[in-house]
């Protein structure tokens, strides 16, 4: 039999036969496959609206990753619009006031802005439109574990453990009904009116609803540093160097993790080399403060390292009857930025909205559902096709291996050295608080164009002419860089 959760018993005001026919019948209003980051909010916001959810995880263990640790503004926001804020409670998070980004030993500052997107007339709201917003950090294990307990919580969720294997389908018209389940070898089916598919970045079930596949072209390899001193505290750190970018972000009291983005073919990771752990030790050490070199240093002798894909997958609409793909396993993007769980959370509180019983009464209307999907597909963009777009172009220009890349890299630093909406707007959109693209597109052009005349005129002043009809290379690499990103986000 499968290891059901139950949650409290019901309170008076929810039906004994919904309980009853989720844990005995397997039936319920919404399936959700993965008790992950969206798929605990997303059971959290349909509990709260009425609706009965089945819940199924694999394994209710605290998860171990080294990736979706950085909670931006954007995201803490649609947390406590969620009625999920306490889940920071309790687990040693960090406050994150901004960046820090040192690019050759040179640094800036980049704080969050003052709620840049905030129209509040109200002088309590005014009050707190002046002061900045924060992002958290924190170890991934312990924050999935609040967000579950949260979902145990839920009156009408049911939590159950047990791997999900297929998709059940009706033999007639192809609409999903409900999920096939093993659990100790044994199968069993849960059936929903909708099933949400969000079990990951390794989904698999993303072929059977999407045709799109997750592009990979580096891995970022993970190193947990203990008592690091680390320059800017309550900052996350982005270094630019020669080599492709490092991160490093406190993720606890004693606690800071080290990301290090290795593409794939980089000749200094090459097994001929003495491979990844020779390139972190000989090339990636030496780039970093000072400070942090002896913590980084120790946590490569422990030996504990981890990888894990950087992958990109642009968004495609869902259009199968019966069921939706969210989370990691219909949209991603590179973590350099760390917008995933704000992408996450916001999903979760847009489709709750749209799907709410006020909007469609009954979720086995699968045309109204399907309606509201195709609404939920583009009044999310607003939001991520900012967080898409900004975290692939960065990459891009972090891990610059060409003169036109570099120029623009030294191009980017240099705008954000001149502080005020050159730092202001960038961060506003990396954070989630600026969810205008053509907000993205003014600092991008404004970063190539500045590249172009730092390209022009620094060196010998006799070569300016040459260098001048050299720099349409520089306009045409950033060109090569945006648009293809933002061609993928207007596709449906």
């Amino acid at each position: 039999m499968p290891l059901i959760l139950d949650s409290p018993p019901p309170s008076p005001t929810v039906s004994d036969a919904l309980e009853s026919r989720r844990r005995v019948h397997h039936e319920a209003d919404v399936v959700i496959i993965g008790a992950g980051i969206l798929g605990c909010a997303l059971a959290v916001a349909f509990s709260d609206q009425g609706r009965s959810v089945i819940l199924l995880e694999k394994s209710l263990k605290q998860p171990d990753r080294i990736v979706g640790e950085l909670l931006q503004p954007g995201g803490v926001a649609a947390l406590e619009e969620l009625g999920l804020a306490d889940c920071l409670e309790d687990i040693d998070a960090i406050k994150v006031f901004g960046y820090d980004v040192i690019y050759h030993g040179d640094e800036v500052t980049i704080a969050y802005p003052e709620n840049a997107a905030s129209t509040a007339t109200d002088p309590k709201e005014e009050e707190k439109k002046k002061s900045r917003p924060e992002g958290r950090s924190f170890h991934h294990g312990r924050f999935i574990q609040k967000l579950r307990e949260r979902a145990l919580k839920c009156a009408n969720v049911t939590v159950v453990e047990t791997t999900a294997s297929d998709l059940v389908r009706s033999g007639y018209t192809g609409q999903v009904l409900g999920v096939e389940c093993t659990t100790r070898d044994r199968k069993d089916y849960y059936f929903g009116q909708l099933t949400v598919v969000a079990d990951g970045y390794a989904s698999k079930f993303r072929k059977e609803v999407n045709t799109r596949a997750p592009v990979v072209k580096s891995r970022f390899w993970g190193l947990e540093l203990i008592d690091a001193d680390l320059p800017m505290p309550n900052h996350g750190h982005v270094l630019i160097s020669d080599s492709p970018p490092v991160l490093l972000y406190q993720i606890g009291t004693h606690e800071t993790r080290a990301l290090v983005d290795i593409p794939e073919g980089l000749d200094s990771a090459s097994v001929r080399n003495g491979g990844v752990k020779n390139h972190l030790r000989n090339v990636v050490l030496p780039s970093l403060p000072a400070k942090v070199r002896p913590s980084f240093e120790a946590a490569l002798d422990r030996g504990s390292l981890r990888s894990m894909p950087n992958s990109f997958l642009p968004a495609s609409k869902n259009k199968h009857a019966g069921v939706i793909l969210l989370g990691d396993a219909m949209n991603m993007r590179h973590p350099l930025t760390g917008g995933g769980m704000t992408v996450a959370f916001n999903d979760a509180l847009l489709l709750s909205k749209l799907l709410s019983p006020e909007q469609v009464p009954r979720l086995e209307d699968t045309k109204a559902v399907l309606a509201q999907l195709d609404v939920f597909h583009w009044r999310r963009k607003n939001l991520t096709s900012v967080i898409n777009i900004l975290a692939q172009a960065l990459y891009s220009l972090f891990a610059a291996n060409d003169p036109q890349l570099r120029a623009l890299q030294q191009g980017c630093f240099r705008y954000f050295q001149r502080g005020g909406q050159c730092i202001d707007g960038p961060v506003g959109l990396l954070a989630g608080i600026i969810r205008q693209p053509m907000v993205l597109f003014y600092h991008f052009f404004a970063v190539a164009f500045l590249s172009i005349w730092l390209y022009i005129t620094t060196g010998n002043a006799l070569f300016i002419p040459f260098r001048a009809v050299a720099s349409i290379g520089v306009l045409y690499k950033a060109c090569v860089v945006l648009f293809p990103y933002i061609f993928s986000e207007l596709r449906s």
